[in-house]
């Protein structure tokens, strides 16, 4: 009966820490422009291209 004691108290307190995780998300604004980041994924930037080789060539003769 000890090890579910146990158990049932480990249980809340991931569940109570979950819980303030959550608020304090919410109330430091985490959550409020979540279309954003989705939208901001499909937009082109030419800095978001990978290296090509003569570029990986011209960093690495500069270091």
């Amino acid at each position: 009966m000890s090890l579910l004691t146990w158990l049932v108290l480990v249980a809340l307190g991931m569940g109570l820490t979950g819980l303030l995780a959550f608020l304090w998300s919410m109330k430091s604004g985490q959550l409020e422009d979540l279309d954003g980041a989705a939208e901001r994924v499909l937009l082109h930037k030419a800095n978001d291209t990978p290296l090509t080789e003569t570029e990986c060539s011209r960093d690495k003769s500069r270091e």
